[in-house]
């Protein structure tokens, strides 16, 4: 294998493999990706505020550059925001060099297309430091809203879409098929497998940004560890209908093949949206008219309701089982 010179690209390869994937084209963007240049600028329209998030990807199996643009794009959402500038640095072992460099670049090029999302920047690098690639993601965008989850009051509903443990199954199905297969079946693996394009809740947030109190994606610790986060937020508990929460049969039967929680397996792509008691049917008969899946599961209360304080990870557990465990 030829391997690559360490250090950061040089301009003619940035400007031959990188420069050439920068998104969607937005008329805000003043200065995006060049040499010499330090930092982007961006026009900002009067009256807005803006949503800044950041979230790393360690390691770059296929995809990883999309689902790096979709989880920074998820929490732009869940501010209210339209997800439209990306800023990504890439530290890629100088051994697997350009061509996964390139991969990556446009992975995230065509994800950043397919919401509206510019690429305005970042940092490109061949190290011989890390022995996985590490790839962080900076989104930002525009929002007219503000919210806080210390605007929740007890009484509000908690709606929850698309099913528990979405993110979880997939990442079993696409690293662990062998631990999957024999309680789902082959089938059930590729559909579990291609859950990773619902990674999105940009859908769903644009549908309740203007009546909810709080959004929310639930990533790491799954909807338990979600609910958990608002609850400290908040300083309010949570009753929960456990028998309302959206499960899907190959979640299910992957449950009681290998003994987990879905409860508490990372589900990215699912939305945690608060809302005053009176927009509670207007927001399902909104996600309904999107085709959304959505439930109302719970209320906030001032005690503590029946959701415990717990944002423990099923999915590490799992991907750590030894074969025929």
């Amino acid at each position: 294998m030829n391997q690559s010179p360490v250090g950061k690209l040089p301009p003619g390869q940035l400007e031959g493999s990188i420069f050439r994937f920068c998104g969607a084209s937005r008329p805000e963007v003043i200065i995006g990706p060049g040499i010499g240049e330090d930092a982007a600028l961006i026009r900002w329209p009067d009256g807005k505020y803006v949503a800044v998030a950041s979230d790393p990807i360690v390691g770059a199996s296929a995809g990883a550059g999309k689902f790096l643009v979709h989880i920074n794009a998820n929490d732009i959402a869940c501010k209210g925001g339209d997800p439209s500038f990306f800023v990504v640095t890439l530290l890629i072992p100088s051994r697997q060099g350009i061509p996964m460099v390139e991969g990556l670049m446009r992975e995230i090029h065509e994800a950043c297309l397919s919401i509206g999302a510019a690429v305005v920047g970042g940092h490109t690098e061949l190290t011989d430091r890390y022995d996985q690639p590490v790839l962080v993601g900076t989104m930002m965008g525009p929002t007219e809203y503000a919210h806080r989850a210390t605007d929740i009051r007890p009484g509000d509903r908690l709606i929850l879409t698309k099913h528990a443990g979405l993110e979880g199954m997939a990442i079993l199905a696409s690293d662990r098929p062998d631990l999957l297969e024999p309680v789902i079946g082959p089938d059930g693996v590729r559909e579990a497998a291609g859950w990773l394009e619902d990674i999105s809740v940009l859908e769903e947030a644009k549908c309740l940004r203007d009546i909810a109190r709080f959004l929310h994606d639930p990533t790491e610790g799954g909807i338990g560890g979600g609910i958990a986060e608002i609850m400290r937020l908040s300083s309010l508990g949570v009753e929960l209908d456990y028998g309302k929460i959206p499960l899907s049969p190959l979640t299910e039967r992957a449950r009681q093949g290998l003994g987990f929680d879905p409860f508490h397996l990372i589900s990215s792509g699912v939305l945690l949206a608060v809302v005053a008691p009176e927009h509670e049917e207007e927001a399902l008969a909104r996600l309904a008219k999107k085709g959304i899946p959505a439930a109302s599961a719970g209320r906030f209360v001032g005690g503590r309701g029946n959701c415990p304080d717990n944002v423990a990870e099923e999915l590490w557990g799992l991907l750590g089982r030894s074969k025929g465990e």
